[in-house]
Protein backbone atom coordinates (compact mmCIF):
# COMPACT_ATOMS: atom_id res chain seq x y z
CA UNK A 1 0.00 0.00 0.00
CA UNK A 2 1.46 3.64 -0.87
CA UNK A 3 1.03 5.94 1.98
CA UNK A 4 1.61 9.52 2.19
CA UNK A 5 2.27 11.05 6.27
CA UNK A 6 1.69 14.11 6.28
CA UNK A 7 2.94 16.25 9.59
CA UNK A 8 4.32 19.23 10.55
CA UNK A 9 7.02 18.05 12.47
CA UNK A 10 9.75 15.16 11.64
CA UNK A 11 13.49 15.37 12.17
CA UNK A 12 15.61 16.94 12.64
CA UNK A 13 12.67 19.59 13.65
CA UNK A 14 11.25 17.55 16.22
CA UNK A 15 9.92 19.65 19.52
CA UNK A 16 6.93 18.02 20.58
CA UNK A 17 4.69 14.64 21.25
CA UNK A 18 3.91 14.37 17.78
CA UNK A 19 6.80 14.73 16.21
CA UNK A 20 7.74 12.00 18.48
CA UNK A 21 5.19 9.80 17.81
CA UNK A 22 5.54 10.55 13.53
CA UNK A 23 9.31 9.78 13.90
CA UNK A 24 9.29 6.63 15.29
CA UNK A 25 5.42 5.43 13.49
CA UNK A 26 7.38 6.22 10.07
CA UNK A 27 10.68 4.35 10.93
CA UNK A 28 7.88 1.40 11.74
CA UNK A 29 5.73 1.95 8.59
CA UNK A 30 8.68 1.81 6.30
CA UNK A 31 9.18 -2.13 6.95
CA UNK A 32 5.19 -2.32 6.02
CA UNK A 33 4.29 0.06 3.40
CA UNK A 34 5.34 1.78 0.72
CA UNK A 35 5.61 5.13 2.55
CA UNK A 36 6.20 8.47 1.84
CA UNK A 37 6.75 11.69 4.38
CA UNK A 38 5.75 14.79 3.44
CA UNK A 39 6.47 17.34 6.21
CA UNK A 40 7.39 20.93 6.93
CA UNK A 41 10.67 22.58 5.92
CA UNK A 42 12.79 23.72 8.67
CA UNK A 43 14.96 26.46 9.19
CA UNK A 44 18.03 25.02 8.09
CA UNK A 45 18.30 23.05 4.55
CA UNK A 46 17.98 18.84 5.35
CA UNK A 47 19.08 16.58 2.72
CA UNK A 48 16.93 13.91 3.55
CA UNK A 49 16.23 9.93 1.99
CA UNK A 50 13.49 10.11 -1.59
CA UNK A 51 10.92 9.04 1.56
CA UNK A 52 10.49 12.62 2.82
CA UNK A 53 9.36 15.67 0.53
CA UNK A 54 9.42 19.24 3.05
CA UNK A 55 6.95 21.96 1.81
CA UNK A 56 7.25 25.23 3.27
CA UNK A 57 4.56 28.05 3.43
CA UNK A 58 4.06 30.26 0.64
CA UNK A 59 6.62 32.94 0.22
CA UNK A 60 3.87 35.21 -0.29
CA UNK A 61 2.66 34.66 3.26
CA UNK A 62 5.79 35.43 5.54
CA UNK A 63 4.47 38.02 7.44
CA UNK A 64 0.72 36.49 7.67
CA UNK A 65 -0.86 34.84 10.35
CA UNK A 66 0.77 31.24 11.60
CA UNK A 67 -2.45 29.36 10.41
CA UNK A 68 -2.71 30.93 7.23
CA UNK A 69 0.83 29.68 6.02
CA UNK A 70 0.25 26.81 7.57
CA UNK A 71 -2.72 26.71 5.42
CA UNK A 72 -0.50 27.00 2.24
CA UNK A 73 1.70 24.38 3.75
CA UNK A 74 -1.41 22.04 3.33
CA UNK A 75 -2.21 22.90 -0.46
CA UNK A 76 1.47 21.81 -1.05
CA UNK A 77 1.23 18.71 0.41
CA UNK A 78 -2.59 17.75 -1.34
CA UNK A 79 -0.88 18.63 -4.72
CA UNK A 80 2.07 16.61 -4.02
CA UNK A 81 0.25 13.26 -2.81
CA UNK A 82 -1.60 12.51 -6.23
CA UNK A 83 0.44 8.95 -6.55
CA UNK A 84 -0.55 7.46 -2.76
CA UNK A 85 -3.13 4.89 -1.98
CA UNK A 86 -4.15 6.36 1.14
CA UNK A 87 -2.86 9.95 3.50
CA UNK A 88 -2.48 9.49 7.01
CA UNK A 89 -1.93 13.29 8.75
CA UNK A 90 -0.81 14.22 12.25
CA UNK A 91 -1.94 17.14 14.00
CA UNK A 92 -4.65 20.34 12.28
CA UNK A 93 -1.61 21.68 10.52
CA UNK A 94 -1.61 18.73 8.44
CA UNK A 95 -4.87 17.74 8.25
CA UNK A 96 -6.53 19.89 6.30
CA UNK A 97 -3.74 18.67 3.41
CA UNK A 98 -5.34 15.40 4.12
CA UNK A 99 -8.56 16.11 3.67
CA UNK A 100 -7.70 18.01 0.65
CA UNK A 101 -6.42 14.66 -0.98
CA UNK A 102 -9.16 12.70 0.01
CA UNK A 103 -11.07 15.00 -2.35
CA UNK A 104 -8.83 15.32 -5.15
CA UNK A 105 -7.67 11.66 -5.39
CA UNK A 106 -10.76 9.87 -4.23
CA UNK A 107 -8.38 8.02 -1.87
CA UNK A 108 -9.13 7.08 2.43
CA UNK A 109 -8.06 9.55 4.61
CA UNK A 110 -7.06 8.59 7.73
CA UNK A 111 -5.79 11.34 10.67
CA UNK A 112 -4.67 10.84 13.85
CA UNK A 113 -5.71 13.25 16.70
CA UNK A 114 -2.95 14.21 19.29
CA UNK A 115 -4.88 17.06 20.71
CA UNK A 116 -8.37 18.78 19.93
CA UNK A 117 -8.18 22.38 19.61
CA UNK A 118 -11.81 22.71 21.08
CA UNK A 119 -10.09 21.60 24.83
CA UNK A 120 -7.00 24.23 23.96
CA UNK A 121 -8.89 27.36 24.04
CA UNK A 122 -5.57 28.88 25.66
CA UNK A 123 -3.83 28.68 21.70
CA UNK A 124 -5.83 31.70 20.84
CA UNK A 125 -3.36 33.39 22.76
CA UNK A 126 -0.88 32.39 20.62
CA UNK A 127 -2.65 32.61 16.89
CA UNK A 128 -5.15 35.03 17.58
CA UNK A 129 -7.83 34.82 14.64
CA UNK A 130 -5.38 32.02 13.71
CA UNK A 131 -7.29 29.75 16.39
CA UNK A 132 -10.85 29.88 14.40
CA UNK A 133 -9.23 29.29 11.82
CA UNK A 134 -6.93 26.37 12.76
CA UNK A 135 -10.32 25.39 14.49
CA UNK A 136 -11.93 25.20 11.24
CA UNK A 137 -9.52 22.83 9.37
CA UNK A 138 -9.59 20.69 12.48
CA UNK A 139 -13.83 20.29 12.43
CA UNK A 140 -13.47 20.37 8.58
CA UNK A 141 -10.89 17.06 8.53
CA UNK A 142 -11.73 15.15 11.54
CA UNK A 143 -15.55 15.19 10.51
CA UNK A 144 -14.92 13.95 7.22
CA UNK A 145 -12.16 11.45 7.67
CA UNK A 146 -12.60 7.82 6.36
CA UNK A 147 -10.73 6.92 9.86
CA UNK A 148 -9.69 8.85 13.06
CA UNK A 149 -6.86 7.62 15.59
CA UNK A 150 -6.80 8.24 19.18
CA UNK A 151 -4.32 8.07 20.90
CA UNK A 152 -6.00 7.11 24.16
CA UNK A 153 -9.33 5.84 25.01
CA UNK A 154 -9.43 8.91 26.72
CA UNK A 155 -8.81 10.86 24.03
CA UNK A 156 -11.41 8.67 21.61
CA UNK A 157 -14.29 9.98 24.46
CA UNK A 158 -12.87 13.51 24.30
CA UNK A 159 -13.04 13.53 20.08
CA UNK A 160 -16.68 11.96 20.66
CA UNK A 161 -17.99 14.60 22.96
CA UNK A 162 -15.97 17.71 20.97
CA UNK A 163 -17.35 16.42 17.40
CA UNK A 164 -20.98 14.72 18.20
CA UNK A 165 -21.69 14.68 13.74
CA UNK A 166 -18.53 11.83 13.80
CA UNK A 167 -19.83 8.52 13.70
CA UNK A 168 -17.91 6.47 16.67
CA UNK A 169 -17.30 3.40 14.29
CA UNK A 170 -14.80 5.58 12.52
CA UNK A 171 -12.71 6.34 15.75
CA UNK A 172 -10.04 3.94 16.98
CA UNK A 173 -8.08 3.83 19.75
CA UNK A 174 -3.87 3.04 18.73
CA UNK A 175 -2.13 4.29 21.58
CA UNK A 176 1.50 6.05 21.27
CA UNK A 177 4.38 4.23 21.79
CA UNK A 178 8.59 4.01 22.73
CA UNK A 179 11.60 2.71 21.39
CA UNK A 180 12.44 1.33 24.90
CA UNK A 181 15.84 -0.18 23.07
CA UNK A 182 16.56 3.72 22.61
CA UNK A 183 14.88 5.22 26.15
CA UNK A 184 16.94 2.85 28.85
CA UNK A 185 18.48 3.57 32.12
CA UNK A 186 21.67 5.17 31.06
CA UNK A 187 23.93 4.81 34.56
CA UNK A 188 25.84 7.60 32.94
CA UNK A 189 26.67 11.20 34.79
CA UNK A 190 28.38 13.31 32.24
CA UNK A 191 25.20 15.18 30.90
CA UNK A 192 24.04 15.65 34.80
CA UNK A 193 27.40 17.47 35.07
CA UNK A 194 27.31 19.84 31.79
CA UNK A 195 23.88 21.40 32.96
CA UNK A 196 25.04 21.82 36.70
CA UNK A 197 23.15 19.17 38.13
CA UNK A 198 24.26 17.71 41.48
CA UNK A 199 24.58 14.03 41.18
CA UNK A 200 24.13 13.71 45.64
CA UNK A 201 20.85 15.86 45.64
CA UNK A 202 17.54 14.14 45.01
CA UNK A 203 15.97 16.61 41.49
CA UNK A 204 12.63 16.61 40.50
CA UNK A 205 12.52 17.02 36.33
CA UNK A 206 10.00 18.63 33.79
CA UNK A 207 10.90 18.09 30.42
CA UNK A 208 8.19 20.04 27.61
CA UNK A 209 7.06 23.23 26.39
CA UNK A 210 6.40 26.39 28.08
CA UNK A 211 2.29 26.43 27.62
CA UNK A 212 -0.51 26.54 29.22
CA UNK A 213 -1.28 22.71 28.50
CA UNK A 214 1.62 21.42 30.05
CA UNK A 215 1.26 23.22 33.36
CA UNK A 216 4.68 24.01 34.12
CA UNK A 217 3.17 27.22 36.41
CA UNK A 218 1.31 24.77 38.27
CA UNK A 219 5.03 22.65 38.87
CA UNK A 220 6.76 26.08 40.13
CA UNK A 221 4.07 27.15 42.50
CA UNK A 222 3.84 23.33 44.04
CA UNK A 223 7.80 23.40 43.88
CA UNK A 224 8.12 25.97 47.39
CA UNK A 225 6.72 23.11 49.07
CA UNK A 226 9.43 20.74 47.98
CA UNK A 227 12.12 19.30 50.73
CA UNK A 228 15.20 21.97 50.80
CA UNK A 229 17.42 19.41 49.62
CA UNK A 230 15.35 18.44 46.36
CA UNK A 231 16.69 20.05 43.18
CA UNK A 232 14.11 20.74 40.51
CA UNK A 233 15.54 20.68 36.54
CA UNK A 234 13.62 22.19 33.92
CA UNK A 235 13.88 21.07 30.66
CA UNK A 236 11.38 24.01 29.44
CA UNK A 237 11.42 26.08 25.95
CA UNK A 238 9.35 26.83 23.21
CA UNK A 239 7.27 29.45 25.34
CA UNK A 240 3.83 29.73 23.13
CA UNK A 241 3.13 33.81 24.14
CA UNK A 242 5.64 36.39 25.06
CA UNK A 243 2.77 36.68 28.03
CA UNK A 244 3.51 32.75 29.29
CA UNK A 245 7.06 33.18 28.78
CA UNK A 246 6.84 36.36 31.31
CA UNK A 247 4.83 34.62 33.76
CA UNK A 248 7.23 31.59 33.55
CA UNK A 249 10.34 33.74 34.26
CA UNK A 250 8.67 35.33 36.96
CA UNK A 251 7.82 32.17 38.74
CA UNK A 252 11.12 31.14 38.25
CA UNK A 253 12.67 34.09 39.63
CA UNK A 254 10.74 33.77 42.56
CA UNK A 255 11.41 30.26 43.18
CA UNK A 256 15.45 30.76 43.14
CA UNK A 257 14.73 33.63 45.92
CA UNK A 258 13.30 31.19 48.70
CA UNK A 259 15.27 27.92 47.17
CA UNK A 260 18.54 26.86 45.57
CA UNK A 261 19.09 23.95 43.18
CA UNK A 262 16.48 25.36 40.40
CA UNK A 263 17.95 24.58 36.98
CA UNK A 264 16.28 25.91 34.30
CA UNK A 265 17.88 24.37 30.27
CA UNK A 266 16.10 26.37 28.44
CA UNK A 267 17.63 24.88 24.70
CA UNK A 268 16.64 21.46 23.17
CA UNK A 269 18.82 19.03 24.83
CA UNK A 270 19.76 16.24 22.21
CA UNK A 271 17.83 13.01 22.77
CA UNK A 272 20.92 11.00 24.80
CA UNK A 273 20.87 14.00 27.61
CA UNK A 274 17.58 13.75 28.20
CA UNK A 275 17.59 9.89 28.49
CA UNK A 276 20.60 10.75 31.10
CA UNK A 277 18.51 13.29 32.74
CA UNK A 278 15.33 11.26 33.16
CA UNK A 279 17.36 7.86 34.18
CA UNK A 280 18.41 9.59 37.24
CA UNK A 281 15.81 11.59 38.01
CA UNK A 282 13.98 11.30 41.74
CA UNK A 283 10.52 11.75 40.04
CA UNK A 284 9.15 13.02 36.79
CA UNK A 285 6.67 15.64 37.00
CA UNK A 286 4.32 15.74 34.29
CA UNK A 287 1.48 19.06 35.78
CA UNK A 288 -0.52 19.11 32.73
CA UNK A 289 -3.98 20.31 32.31
CA UNK A 290 -4.93 18.47 29.12
CA UNK A 291 -3.00 15.26 27.83
CA UNK A 292 -4.33 13.24 25.31
CA UNK A 293 -1.36 10.42 26.13
CA UNK A 294 1.47 12.22 27.79
CA UNK A 295 4.44 10.46 25.27
CA UNK A 296 6.88 12.14 28.06
CA UNK A 297 5.49 9.73 30.76
CA UNK A 298 6.26 6.50 28.33
CA UNK A 299 9.93 7.95 27.86
CA UNK A 300 10.46 8.10 31.69
CA UNK A 301 9.16 5.37 32.24
CA UNK A 302 11.48 3.54 30.19
CA UNK A 303 14.25 4.89 31.79
CA UNK A 304 13.34 3.94 35.00
CA UNK A 305 11.78 7.29 36.60
CA UNK A 306 9.27 7.23 38.85
CA UNK A 307 6.15 9.63 37.88
CA UNK A 308 4.03 12.00 39.21
CA UNK A 309 1.64 13.25 37.23
CA UNK A 310 -2.12 14.95 36.80
CA UNK A 311 -5.02 12.38 36.00
CA UNK A 312 -6.44 13.78 32.78
CA UNK A 313 -6.77 13.06 29.50
CA UNK A 314 -5.13 9.61 28.45
CA UNK A 315 -2.16 10.10 31.34
CA UNK A 316 -3.99 7.31 33.43
CA UNK A 317 -3.98 4.89 30.75
CA UNK A 318 -0.14 5.41 30.57
CA UNK A 319 0.78 6.06 34.54
CA UNK A 320 -0.68 3.33 36.93
CA UNK A 321 -1.25 5.27 40.34
CA UNK A 322 0.77 3.54 43.17
CA UNK A 323 2.47 1.27 40.69
CA UNK A 324 4.40 2.94 38.47
CA UNK A 325 3.89 6.50 39.52
CA UNK A 326 1.27 8.74 41.44
CA UNK A 327 -1.73 10.62 39.80
CA UNK A 328 -2.64 13.99 40.95
CA UNK A 329 -7.05 14.81 40.35
CA UNK A 330 -6.87 18.44 38.23
CA UNK A 331 -9.98 20.38 39.05
CA UNK A 332 -9.34 23.94 37.02
CA UNK A 333 -11.71 25.99 39.27
CA UNK A 334 -9.04 25.09 42.60
CA UNK A 335 -5.66 25.13 40.97
CA UNK A 336 -3.91 26.25 44.57
CA UNK A 337 -5.32 22.32 45.98
CA UNK A 338 -3.91 20.65 42.67
CA UNK A 339 -0.68 22.16 43.06
CA UNK A 340 -0.78 21.36 47.43
CA UNK A 341 -1.18 17.84 46.30
CA UNK A 342 0.61 17.91 43.67
CA UNK A 343 3.89 18.83 46.10
CA UNK A 344 2.60 16.44 48.41
CA UNK A 345 3.16 13.43 45.97
CA UNK A 346 6.67 14.67 44.72
CA UNK A 347 7.89 14.80 48.21
CA UNK A 348 6.52 11.77 49.27
CA UNK A 349 8.24 10.25 45.98
CA UNK A 350 11.14 11.74 46.97
CA UNK A 351 11.18 10.49 50.65
CA UNK A 352 10.64 6.92 49.90
CA UNK A 353 13.71 5.84 47.50
CA UNK A 354 13.10 2.30 47.73
CA UNK A 355 9.29 2.67 46.86
CA UNK A 356 10.39 5.02 44.13
CA UNK A 357 13.03 2.02 42.85
CA UNK A 358 10.29 0.04 42.86
CA UNK A 359 7.90 2.12 40.77
CA UNK A 360 10.88 3.24 38.53
CA UNK A 361 10.95 -1.04 37.29
CA UNK A 362 7.29 -1.21 37.35
CA UNK A 363 7.28 1.59 34.92
CA UNK A 364 10.08 -0.08 32.70
CA UNK A 365 8.39 -3.08 32.48
CA UNK A 366 5.31 -1.83 31.40
CA UNK A 367 6.58 0.56 28.53
CA UNK A 368 8.67 -2.74 27.12
CA UNK A 369 5.49 -5.00 27.59
CA UNK A 370 2.33 -2.34 25.96
CA UNK A 371 4.00 -0.10 24.35
CA UNK A 372 6.37 -1.02 21.43
CA UNK A 373 6.71 0.95 18.11
CA UNK A 374 6.58 -2.48 16.00
CA UNK A 375 2.93 -3.49 17.39
CA UNK A 376 1.63 0.08 17.30
CA UNK A 377 2.25 0.57 13.40
CA UNK A 378 1.39 -2.80 13.18
CA UNK A 379 -2.17 -1.73 14.59
CA UNK A 380 -1.88 1.15 12.52
CA UNK A 381 -1.50 -0.31 9.03
CA UNK A 382 -4.43 -2.40 10.32
CA UNK A 383 -6.66 0.76 10.41
CA UNK A 384 -5.73 1.16 7.28
CA UNK A 385 -6.31 -2.00 5.50
CA UNK A 386 -9.97 -1.94 6.90
CA UNK A 387 -10.42 1.10 4.66
CA UNK A 388 -8.83 -0.26 1.65
CA UNK A 389 -11.07 -3.70 1.82
CA UNK A 390 -14.27 -1.18 1.68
Amino acid sequence: MRVGLLTKEFPPDVYGGAGVHVEFLARELRALTDLRVHCWAGAQPTEDDPGVRRHAPAQELADANEALRSLSVDLAMAAAVADRDLVHSHTWYANLGGHLAKLLYGIPHVMTAHSLEPLRPWKAEQLAGGYALSSWAERTAIESADAVIAVSHGMREDILRCYPALEPARVHVVHNGIDTALYRPDPGTDALARHGIDPDRPYVLFVGRITRQKGVPHLLRAARALPPSAQLVLCAGAPDTPAIDREFRELVDELREIRDGVLWIPQMLARPDVIQLLSHAAVFACPSVYEPLGIVNLEAMACGAPVVASAVGGIPEVVRDGTTGLLVPYDEKDPAAFEAAFAEALTATIGDPAGAARMGEAGRERAVREFGWDAIARRTVAVYERLARR
